[in-house]
């Protein structure tokens, strides 16, 4: 049986983290470079670095801020935020990220997947996917949730996997910040559909919500979150013993 990891997530605006609710009301949180050291201290599996508003503001992710904080822990590191081409691949792997996420860019180029992975392997390529439930379907969104595309969730990770992408990682924008707890329908969704590893985002409230996701939804390869951990409602060693304890087998403490 494979290890469940446990990541948490960096959200960069302007320099600093920050964390919102349904991807509004965003506020403040702490240096970034800070928090990675202290979550490469405390027993992260990995950790993730958007900067949230690369694409909406349509320029290049911030590479100095990524280099500090590469610099300073020795967990995988999974980067996104403007990323639409090769060169960005480029540029994002040269500062120190082990992975690379797109989103937006590859709904504008979903080939961008396919000659990211024949470049650098699929394992580099991660797919993020933001969605919500519009009309009783699971529909992708972009720039924060502003923007319904008309793409199926579902038949967009199938194609993106098929394409290269090597991870997926799904953002439920419903459950984004509520903490009630993962999209579990969401992700049995995906799971049933996709032959690569899946991240879970959004929803995590208390060490049980992550018990439940790993149980109910098997296929499930990793819980992300980001309030709990960041405010240390939840601290992640901890949270290994207790999922360990409850037979789920998670990597090194």
């Amino acid at each position: 049986m494979l290890t469940k990891r446990i990541i948490p997530c960096l959200d960069i605006r302007n320099g600093r983290v920050v964390k919102g609710m349904n991807f509004e009301g965003i506020k403040d949180v702490s240096d970034p470079v800070e928090l990675a050291k202290y979550y490469n201290q405390e027993g992260a599996d990995e950790l993730v670095f958007y900067d949230i508003t690369a694409s909406l503001e349509g320029r290049k992710l911030f590479t100095s801020i990524l280099e500090k904080v590469a610099s300073e822990i020795f967990i995988p590191l999974t980067v996104g935020g403007g990323i639409n081409t090769l060169q960005d691949f480029d540029r994002v792997l040269k500062s120190g990220a082990d992975k690379v996420s797109v989103n937006s860019g590859a709904i504008k180029n979903k080939y961008l997947i396919k000659e990211a992975a024949e470049k650098y392997g699929s394992q580099c390529v991660v797919l993020s996917i933001d969605a919500k439930r519009i009309d009783n379907k699971f529909k992708v969104v972009t720039l924060g949730g502003r923007n319904v595309t008309d793409l199926d969730m579902v038949a967009w990770a199938k194609e993106a996997s098929n394409l290269g992408a090597g991870e997926i990682v799904l953002n439920s924008i419903d459950m984004d910040g509520v903490k009630k707890g993962f999209d579990l329908e969401m992700l049995q969704a995906l799971c049933q559909e996709v032959n690569v590893p899946v991240i879970a985002s959004g929803g995590a409230g208390n060490m049980e919500d992550f018990k439940i996701l790993f149980d109910s939804v098997p296929k499930v390869d990793a819980g992300l979150a980001a309030s709990i951990f960041h405010y240390k409602q939840i601290n992640i060693a901890d949270l290994k013993k207790y999922l360990l304890q409850n037979n789920i087998i998670m990597r090194c403490i």
